[in-house]
C-alpha cells in the first residue's frame, strides 16, 4: 500500500503516537471483557511471489499460494474483490481452501461501485458483487468499503444514503481518506451515523496521514489497516503501541479485532507479523497462528533501518 508513504529519511520526524482514547468509545464498549472475543490477523493478498522460499515452500506455484497462506494467517483483507466482481463458483473455490479452519475472508468492495461516478444507481452491480461474496458462507468476514482520497465531505448525503441501503445482515466497515472527514463537526456526524447503521470505521495507520489513525469505534469491533515501512525500527514501536491499545479494548469489551498488515515492501510482512502475534499472544493470552518460515532463522525480525 502506497497511501501515506513518506521517504525513509523522513520517518524519524513522524509522530507515530496513537491518539488518546476518544470519549465516544466508552459508549460503544461494555466495559467488561468479552471472553469470546476474536482476533484476526492477515495481509491484503496471498499472491506474493516474494514469499516463495520464505513462508511458501520453494517452487510453490501461484495456484497453490492460498492453500499455504491459510497455514500462516487466520484472515485475509481481500483486495482482489476490489478489482473484479467474482462469481459464486470462483469464490467457492477460495472458500474450500479454508475449510476446517477458523479463517475469514474480508472482501474490499468492488471499485466500480465505490470509485467511479456516484454511489447511487449502482444496485445491479452491488447485487452482483454481494451475490458472489456470500459464497464464502461461514468464512465470510466483514466487508469494507473504501471511497477514494478525493471523495470529500461535500458528498456526505450521497455517502450516507448509500450506507443506509446496504443489507443489515452483513457486517460492513467504511474507510474514508479525504482530510475533511476527520475535522469537526463532520467527523462527529460521520461516526454517529456509522454507529446508528451498525457499520464500523476502518482505522488506517500510515506514516504520512496520521489523521486516518483516528481510534474511533462505532461498533464493538475494529478493522485496522496497518502500513509498515519494511522493518524500519519505528515499525516495532508502533506495533507495541497497537498491542497496548488492542489489549485495552479487549479488556473493555471489544468483540472482534481485524488487524491487517501492509508494507510498502510486502516481502517483509511475515517478519513483522511474527513480532505482532508473539506479543499479542503473550500480552492478551491468545493463541493466534503466525507465519512459519521455510528457513527458521528468518523468523526473528531484523531491523533494516
Amino acid at each position: 500500500m502506497d497511501f501515506g508513504r513518506v521517504e525513509s529519511e523522513e520517518l524519524e520526524k513522524v509522530d507515530f503516537s496513537l491518539p488518546k482514547e476518544p470519549l465516544f468509545n466508552s459508549a460503544i464498549l461494555s466495559g467488561k471483557k468479552n471472553e469470546n472475543a476474536k482476533v484476526y490477523v492477515g495481509c491484503a493478498k496471498w499472491g506474493r511471489q516474494e514469499w516463495v522460499g520464505k513462508i511458501y515452500p520453494e517452487k510453490t506455484k501461484e495456484k497453490d499460494f492460498l492453500q499455504h497462506y491459510v497455514e500462516h494467517y487466520n484472515s485475509i483483507e481481500l483486495n482482489a474483490t476490489h478489482y473484479k466482481v467474482y462469481g459464486a463458483n470462483g469464490i467457492a473455490k477460495w472458500k474450500e481452501k479454508a475449510n476446517g479452519k477458523d479463517f475469514l475472508f474480508c472482501p474490499k468492495m468492488y471499485k466500480g461501485i465505490t470509485h467511479f461516478g456516484k454511489l447511487n444507481g449502482k444496485d445491479f452491480i452491488l447485487n452482483e458483487f454481494l451475490r458472489g461474496i456470500i459464497a464464502f458462507e461461514e468464512h465470510l468476514g466483514p466487508m469494507f468499503i473504501q471511497v477514494s482520497d478525493a471523495y470529500s465531505t461535500k458528498r456526505k448525503d450521497e455517502l450516507f444514503q448509500f450506507l443506509k441501503l446496504l443489507p443489515t445482515d452483513m457486517q460492513f466497515f467504511l474507510e474514508v481518506r479525504h482530510p475533511d472527514w476527520f475535522k469537526e463537526p463532520i467527523s462527529k456526524e460521520l461516526f454517529e451515523t456509522l454507529h446508528a447503521l451498525n457499520i464500523g470505521a476502518v482505522i488506517t495507520d500510515t506514516a504520512g496521514r496520521r489523521d486516518c489513525a483516528h481510534m474511533h469505534l462505532t461498533i464493538p469491533k475494529t478493522f485496522i489497516r496497518y502500513v509498515g515501512n519494511s522493518l524500519h525500527h519505528t515499525d516495532y514501536t508502533r506495533i507495541d503501541a497497537w498491542i497496548e491499545r488492542m489489549k485495552y479494548w479487549l479488556n473493555k469489551g471489544m468483540n472482534d479485532i481485524y488487524f491487517f498488515m501492509h508494507m510498502h515492501n510486502e516481502a517483509t510482512s511475515p517478519e513483522l507479523t511474527v513480532y505482532l502475534v508473539d506479543k499479542m499472544n503473550t500480552e492478551c493470552g491468545l493463541n493466534l497462528i503466525k507465519p512459519k518460515f521455510v528457513n527458521s532463522k528468518e523468523e526473528k525480525p531484523t531491523t533494516l533501518f
